[in-house]
Parts: C-alpha cells; sequence; structure tokens
C-alpha cells in the first residue's frame, strides 16, 4: 500500500532507502502494509528503485505472493550480511537509512550497525503511521469483510450466551470461532464479568461468571487488518438503576458519533465524551476512541490534548467507558469509518441485553 507515496517521503527526508524487518513471530506491521508479507525477513524500499523482499529460503515462496514481485533469497544466519550484499548488487546508496524505531530493538540495532558502519539512520515510524491512518479503497474493501466476519462472531456468541458457565467459556468460544473462519484474534479477547469488569484490560479467568455487567472486548484479523469491537450485557436481570446508567452511556456513544464531522479536532471530541458524561466522567478512564488497520491501536488518538483531526477514509473506534472500582465496569465500542458522515462498522446489537 502507498509505495509511491512513502517514496516522496523518504525523497523529502534525503534518505537514500527504507529497511523494515521481521525475525520473529511478531509481526511488523509496516513491513505487511506495505507488502502484504508476514514472514521472516526484510523490505527494502529505496528512494526511487522499485522495493523488494529479502526472505529464507523456506519464506522465498510465499513472499512472491505478496504485492512485492522482486523477492531474493537469503541466509538467515547472515541477516545483516545478506541484506548488505543485495544492495550493493542493486547499487542502491546506502548512507542514510530511513528505519522503524518502534520496530527496531536494541540488540537488532547492534547488529544492523556492525554491518552498516558509518551510515546515517533516521526514524520514519510516525510518517508511516501517518500514512497508515488514511485508508485506501482497496483498506476500506478489506476492512469492511474483516467486520463481517468479526459481526457474525460476536453476534453467535451473544446468542449463545446461556450456554456459557465461565468467562474463559466465552473467550475460548470467541477464540474457536475466529479460528475456525480461518482467521487470527486481533488481540486476545477481554471477557469480564461483575466486578471484574471494573478492569479495562480485565483478562477472562476459568471463573464462573459474576452477575451484573459482562464485557466482551473482541476482534478478528482478516488479511493482516484488526477489528475491535465491545459489547455489554448483563448477567441475570438488572435492576431499574442499572438500565438507567447503561442507557445513559448507550445514549452519549450514540449522540458522539451522530455528531462527527471531517475536520473535527479528537482532542475536542474526548473533551465533549467527557462533559456528556457528567457525572460519571470520573469514572471514565480511558481515552475515548483509536486508529483501527493493520495494528488494533493505530492513529488517530481520541484522547485528552489531542492534535489529530477526523479525515475521510479514516477508520477508529468510540467507546466510552464508566467503571467503578470493585463493583461494576461498562463499555460500548463502535469501529466507524468516517465517509462524508460517520458509517459504524460493528453490526452487533448495542440495547441492554
Amino acid at each position: 500500500m502507498k509505495i509511491k507515496e512513502f517514496q516522496r517521503i523518504l525523497e523529502d527526508k534525503g534518505q537514500d532507502f527504507a529497511l523494515f524487518y521481521n525475525l520473529g513471530m511478531e509481526i511488523n506491521p509496516n513491513m505487511l502494509y506495505f507488502s502484504g508479507y508476514n514472514g521472516l525477513g526484510a523490505l527494502i524500499i529505496p528512494r526511487k528503485q522499485k522495493p523488494f523482499i529479502i526472505a529464507p529460503r523456506m519464506e522465498v515462496e510465499k513472499a512472491k505472493k505478496s504485492m512485492i514481485k522482486r523477492v531474493y533469497s537469503m541466509d538467515k544466519k547472515r541477516f545483516f550480511e545478506s541484506i548488505h550484499t543485495i544492495i550493493r548488487k542493486n547499487k542502491i546508496k546506502a548512507k542514510k537509512i530511513a528505519i522503524d524505531n518502534n520496530n527496531f530493538t536494541l540488540n537488532i540495532y547492534k547488529r544492523f550497525k556492525k554491518q552498516f558502519k558509518g551510515v546515517k539512520t533516521k526514524d520514519i515510524s510516525l510518517d508511516c503511521l501517518k500514512l497508515r491512518q488514511i485508508k485506501t479503497n482497496k483498506e476500506i474493501q478489506i476492512i469492511k469483510k474483516a467486520f463481517n466476519y468479526g459481526n457474525k462472531i460476536l453476534n453467535k456468541t451473544i446468542n449463545n450466551f446461556k450456554d456459557f458457565k465461565t468467562e474463559s467459556d466465552v473467550s475460548g468460544f470467541l477464540e474457536y470461532e475466529t479460528k475456525k473462519h480461518g482467521l487470527d484474534v486481533a488481540f486476545s479477547p477481554i471477557v469480564a464479568s461483575g466486578s471484574n469488569a471494573s478492569m479495562p484490560h480485565y483478562e477472562p479467568q476459568n471463573v464462573k461468571l459474576k452477575k451484573g455487567f459482562c464485557m466482551m472486548d473482541f476482534g478478528v484479523k482478516y488479511k493482516g487488518y484488526c477489528t475491535d469491537c465491545t459489547r455489554t450485557i448483563y448477567v441475570g436481570n438488572p435492576n431499574n438503576k442499572e438500565k438507567t446508567i447503561y442507557n445513559f452511556l448507550l445514549n452519549v456513544q450514540k449522540s458522539i458519533i451522530k455528531d462527527i464531522e471531517v475536520g473535527d479536532n479528537c482532542g475536542k471530541i474526548y473533551e465533549s465524551c467527557v462533559k456528556d458524561l457528567k457525572n460519571y466522567s470520573k469514572y471514565f478512564i480511558h481515552g475515548l476512541g483509536h486508529g483501527v488497520g493493520v495494528e488494533v491501536h493505530e492513529l488517530p488518538n481520541l484522547t485528552l490534548n489531542s492534535k489529530d483531526k477526523i479525515t475521510e477514509n479514516m477508520v477508529f473506534t468510540i467507546e466510552p467507558g464508566i467503571y467503578l472500582p470493585r463493583k461494576f465496569g461498562m463499555r460500548i465500542e463502535d469501529t466507524v469509518l468516517m465517509q462524508r458522515k460517520p458509517v459504524i462498522l460493528t453490526k452487533v446489537p448495542k440495547g441492554l441485553l
């Protein structure tokens, strides 16, 4: 995606090429974004020449199925030495190299500098994040398909909820259904029942589902793109006060989404939410939302003092919550595609069930 736009950034910053790598099980999001390849190896994007992948022999066939058609074989044990050799063969200048500091560990950097002596490096991570926050039409089609899967799985989980006994039953079902569709989860599902729901990032346990509000935060990954959705249901029968609090939060969330316009400042949207929550604002203990793409947390940031602005073709979450320590918690999260008006991608009922 957006290789030419990225090469213009390299040109503007006077960089000879950008180097992205993946050496472990954790996928480098920028390497995936620019190439569609999530295997071992490196992606080289020269300032003017066509990009290419350098991959171990066992990964070459997989790499050739990516968006990058130039693929070279390498010796994984001589990782940066192989990269250096191939760059020289392609007659690419290597005095100024753009790297992604967010995905370049200190140990790897030391190994890199041993091979690329005397080069100057420049962090390109923020430029990548900014480039990724505006989705292309191709990305939007993939993301919509991803949400079709995510919505289907979460709806099925809610419809079968009476069959579950424990929090881990619910999270296990979400993961099983995801794998059944040939997908991966975007993150470990959160299933927090009763007083456990007062912790926004609680990890589900093999404990009996507690009576009260039960929060489920879930997402899938399809063709490298993530989904994100949170729904709060009720185990047992809610009393009138509990219904009132939930419906109050729901109305705040709906109002925020309805009022978002292109050009809005993300920090101001957050401040508006805090104001709308009134006396409950002190129990709202996290940001209002974040971008979603090849990573589940991307730009824009809808947080206090954020200077990010809403632009067409951004994909981001709106997820206000209320958390009373050791008592209960609730969060309602939708992911929105910004067109002329916000389009909700999370097609899962929000009424208290």
